[in-house]
């Protein structure tokens, strides 16, 4: 099916939609029409978009006529400025609605939990997987977005050994998903008294948070231990059995959260985790079947490779990813990650379009 035939099949739709929402029953029925009005504002920015399309073209046509008849120099001069106006027109048109015409991602609407562990570097690594938690929840404050802590293991210099958190607000897995990967810091360590600047790493990984209708869980599949929570250096800090470990027995995934002082606090944090968890290795599963029928798909979600380096002596940031290097350093790290999550969804929407162009 071409560009066009796609357009005229979605205009189509748009119309028969403006047909049932006219009709008494249908208006009579709440939940039919609020479906039918949804599915309707969907389409009509990309149906108003094809008819202005359609206008554009004709203007263009009617000025090509015109001008092959056309002898005066000034009234020629004119039809080609128009020309060129109506055919540039058509072309930024055609460009949005293809972008329109993206297959839209399911989960791009949906909350999110991020799993941020620090890698290779001991210590440092711990703190630096601090510095990105703080990156991110500040950059969830500048989007209006509300985070809450699920669970955590902090070091003893005040970071992370790992920080399991959510991000909930619109849009938040639509952005927040170009995060997942080997995040690489570059820096003197506060630890390091020679002055060396040394190399560590952190892993961020971003689930779309799952509802209980998306992951069926078994209870029987479930085994649920509860101990004394502990901190730092393995003090007490509590002195009830709090903390819960919840194992999904089939797929040998194991989930701890310990930061509440309610055991059922905890456990429902852990089953949030938990079904997050179980969803992305379904999607990964997807993927690889994917990915074997179509070996050339890039964006698998691979987390093995590094994506990005934080460069505190040139003060600079690198996405590996887009070759883009950003010197806002600090500005990044404070959250204005807008720069960044807005090149690589432009990347990823090129990337798509030239799909779908290969594909008419």
């Amino acid at each position: 099916m071409t560009f066009l035939e796609r357009l005229e099949n979605l205009e189509k739709t748009y119309q028969e939609l403006e047909e049932q929402l006219s009709q008494p029953e249908v208006y009579c029925d709440r939940k039919r029409y609020a479906e039918l009005a949804r599915s309707h504002a969907e389409l009509a920015e990309v149906v108003t978009l094809l008819r202005e399309y359609r206008r554009c073209l004709q203007e263009a046509a009617e000025a090509r006529d015109l001008l092959r008849e056309e002898k005066e120099p000034e009234m020629q001069e004119f039809l080609r400025d128009s020309l060129r106006e109506a055919e540039g027109r058509a072309r930024e048109l055609e460009e949005r609605m293809k972008v329109l015409l993206l297959p839209v991602d399911p989960r791009d609407r949906k909350d999110v939990i991020m799993e941020i562990r620090a890698g290779a570097g001991g210590e440092e690594a711990s703190l630096f997987a601090g510095d990105l938690y703080r990156m991110y929840t500040r950059y969830a404050d500048r989007q209006g977005w509300t985070t809450e802590p699920l669970s955590s293991s902090p070091s003893e210099l005040g970071g992370f050994k790992e920080v399991i958190f959510s991000v909930r607000g619109q849009g938040a897995y639509s952005r927040l998903k170009f995060e997942s990967g080997v995040h690489r810091v570059q820096r003197i360590p506060v630890t390091e008294s020679g002055g060396r600047i040394h190399t560590s790493t952190a892993t961020v990984a971003v689930l779309p948070e799952a509802e209980e209708v998306e992951v069926e869980i078994d209870p029987a599949d479930l085994r649920i231990d509860v101990f004394r929570s502990t901190g730092p250096g393995g003090q007490s800090v509590n002195t009830t059995d709090s903390a819960v470990r919840i194992t999904h027995l089939p797929t040998r995934v194991v989930v701890t959260c310990q930061d509440e002082k309610s055991q059922l606090q905890n456990r429902e944090k852990a089953m949030r985790i938990l079904r997050a968890r179980l969803l992305r290795m379904e999607q990964e599963r997807q993927q690889r079947e994917q990915a074997e029928e179509r070996r050339s798909q890039v964006g698998t979600g691979d987390r093995s490779e590094r994506i990005r380096t934080y460069n505190f002596p040139q003060g600079r940031v690198t996405d590996h990813r887009i070759g883009l290097t950003l010197y806002r350093l600090e500005e990044v790290l404070d959250g204005d990650l807008d720069e960044l999550i807005e090149a690589l969804a432009a990347a990823d929407r090129a990337e798509k379009l030239a799909e779908l162009g290969s594909g008419e």
